[in-house]
């Protein structure tokens, strides 16, 4: 059975390829205080459908180059405040 986790998309700057940060919090062994920790993964996204802040599930796959171990399953929830919206309020306010 293939491994799958929830991530959010640090960087989706070169085509087919998502760079995804899995986020996780632990309690820190000796002071007990809770720390953040995150592991990176290159994902491969064939259709090029994720950008840069959406929540994304990926699965483990065989290796698709030197760093890419996983592909993209689905695109969970989309980044909230594209470019349109900030374009939109700035023409309301001007008129």
């Amino acid at each position: 059975m293939k491994k799958t986790v929830i991530g959010t998309v640090a960087k989706s700057g070169q085509q087919k390829t998502l760079r995804v940060e899995i986020e996780r919090r632990m309690k820190h062994q000796k002071y007990g205080k809770i720390i953040r920790g995150r592991t990176i993964c290159h994902v491969h996204d064939e259709e090029n459908v994720a950008n840069t802040g959406d929540t994304v599930e990926i699965e483990e796959c065989p290796p698709k180059s030197r760093l890419k171990r996983w592909n993209l399953v689905r695109v969970v929830s989309t980044a909230v405040g594209g470019a349109g919206d900030d374009g939109g309020e700035d023409s309301g306010e001007a008129g």
